[in-house]
């Protein structure tokens, strides 16, 4: 026979809960996945891509617990392109944000055959940038979010806001595929709007000042690209463009906004990011890279803005016809 003591009986017990307890528990929790975002360097429109990249990931179920975020930026300095990338491909993620041509164009080679997606955001042109073959077909690994500007709205409105301007002048940087690909454009869509395009290569911050100084009486207003290498270089250019009474239309309103240029005709950043969020949700969803091409903002994710103050300094006074065009900054 068989005699169970009280300790027994107790050891036993504790025992049933415990093998219970593993028998009812549910499987352990997955771990977050890793996004890597490669962003070339720290300016206002691709800080907002980020933030609105991260934000319509969320708003699309992948909160802290799905995905965690590993970034970093090189302060435009492309030389560092590749450490950075390779740096970020060690966190091991399920996809890189890569922000810019430069960036993306660095991904493209270092990345090939590392099984990782690259989705990038804010290159004007993929095609030309030879991410991808073509608008409709993305690359065997890369596709994402343009920011491809309407050029022919941005002859339009300049051509409204400077009626009686005649030359454009558009500086840019030989060696950036963003912006050889906006002057091409830019050169088709102007003549239609009455502007003669003069084109001024800059392909060094330092030469800036003269470079500008250089339009005097042969440019009646100019427009600066999105590029890489003009952008984080705009109050130097905004005070070479003041000191010669050169208006510029810019492609960010963060430097109408400051008082530094009387307009800008920009690509909503915001939606650049949303853009390439929604591509990195597909992915993420098990979508192969190469059935998503990639997308470039509508004529509706444009928008204008105009510092009346500025204007006037300039000597340039606002049309009426844009007296109600509901785009003055505050």
């Amino acid at each position: 026979m068989l005699t169970f003591t009280k300790r027994s009986l107790l050891a036993a017990g504790a025992a049933a809960i415990a093998v219970s307890s593993l028998a009812f528990a549910g499987p352990a929790a997955a771990e977050p996945k890793t996004i890597a975002i490669a962003q070339f360097g720290k300016h206002p429109q691709l800080d907002l891509v980020t933030e609105t990249f991260r934000d319509e990931l969320a708003k699309r179920g992948y909160g802290p617990d799905e995905v965690v975020f590993v970034e970093n930026q090189v302060n435009f300095e492309a030389p560092l392109i590749p450490q950075m990338l390779t740096n970020l491909r060690g966190s091991n993620p399920v996809l890189i944000l890569t922000i810019t041509t430069p960036v993306t164009q660095v991904a493209r080679q270092l990345l090939d055959g590392a099984g990782i997606p690259v989705v990038f955001a804010a290159v004007t042109d993929p095609v030309a940038a030879q991410l991808t073959p073509s608008w409709d077909k993305a690359g065997p690994f890369i596709t994402g979010s343009s920011d491809l500007q309407d050029l022919d709205a941005v002859a339009a409105f300049t051509r409204k806001l400077f009626p009686d301007a005649k030359t454009l002048a558009f500086p840019y940087n030989p060696g950036e595929d963003n912006d050889t690909a906006t002057l091409a454009v830019l050169e088709k869509v102007a003549p239609a709007h009455g502007f003669t395009v003069l084109p001024l290569g800059v392909d060094n911050t330092n030469d800036i000042p003269i470079r500008i100084q250089s339009l005097a009486g042969k440019a009646d207003v100019m427009y600066v690209p999105a590029s890489n290498l003009l952008q984080p270089a705009m109050p130097a250019i905004a005070s070479a463009a003041q000191n010669i009474k050169l208006p510029i239309v810019n492609s960010s309103q963060a430097e109408v906004v400051s008082g530094q240029v009387p307009a800008s005709f920009e690509v909503d950043y915001g939606q650049v990011g949303r853009n390439a969020a929604a591509i990195a949700a597909e992915i993420l969803e098990g979508k192969p890279v190469d059935q998503i091409p990639p997308v470039k903002p509508t004529y509706a994710d444009h928008r204008a803005l105009i510092n009346k103050t500025v204007m006037e300094q300039l000597g340039k006074p606002v049309p009426a016809d844009l007296a109600d065009c509901n785009c003055f900054t505050k």
